[in-house]
C-alpha cells in the first residue's frame, strides 16, 4: 500500500449510491489512500451478499486511483487499526445522521484513540439518498437512474424484476 494518509470508509453499502461515491471522491481529496470496507452486518438483512456489494463498488468507481475495496467483520475501530488507517470516514446526510454517527465516533475513539473520525457531507443533490430508499423505489418499479451507478441499477433489476 502507498505511503501517506490512509482512511477507512466503512459501511453496509447495500447498495452503493451516488451519495456514497460523492463521499468517496471527497475523501480522496483529503486522504492519499482510501479503503472502502463493506461491513458484514447480518442484523441489517442486506439484499446483496458481501461479495456482491464489493463487486458493485468496484464496478461503480470508474478507475479511481488510491482506493481498495474489501469486506470485514467485527469492530470498525479494530479493523481501521489493523489496516493502518489514521481515520474513519463517515458521511453525514442530515442532522438526523449526526447523533448516531457522533456516538459511534466517540465509541471508536475509546476503542482506538489514535484513529480519528472525519465527517464529510455529500453534495446537496445527493443529501437525501439512502440505500434503503433506493431499494424501496426499485422494489416498487420506480426509476433509480439518478440515485445509483448503472451497475447497481442492473443488479437491482435482477433482484426486483418488474
Amino acid at each position: 500500500m502507498p505511503d501517506g494518509l490512509k482512511a477507512l470508509y466503512p459501511g453496509t453499502f447495500d447498495p452503493i449510491t451516488l451519495g456514497h461515491i460523492d463521499i468517496i471522491k471527497r475523501a480522496r481529496k483529503v486522504f492519499d489512500f482510501l479503503v472502502i470496507a463493506v461491513a458484514s452486518n447480518l442484523e441489517k438483512k442486506p439484499l446483496f451478499t458481501d461479495s456482491e456489494r464489493v463487486a458493485l463498488i468496484r464496478n461503480s468507481l470508474d478507475k479511481l486511483e488510491g482506493i481498495e475495496v474489501t469486506s470485514f467483520d467485527g469492530l470498525t475501530a479494530k479493523f481501521a487499526k489493523s489496516i493502518g488507517a489514521t481515520a474513519i470516514v463517515r458521511g453525514i446526510r442530515a442532522f438526523s445522521d449526526f447523533e448516531f454517527e457522533f456516538q459511534m465516533a466517540l465509541t471508536n475513539r475509546k476503542l482506538q484513540p489514535d484513529v480519528e473520525t472525519v465527517f464529510l457531507t455529500p453534495d446537496e443533490k445527493h443529501s437525501y439518498i439512502s440505500s434503503s430508499l433506493v431499494k424501496d423505489i426499485a422494489r416498487r418499479g420506480g426509476d433509480i437512474t439518478c440515485f445509483v451507478p448503472d451497475a447497481v441499477k442492473i443488479e437491482l433489476a435482477k433482484k426486483y424484476p418488474s
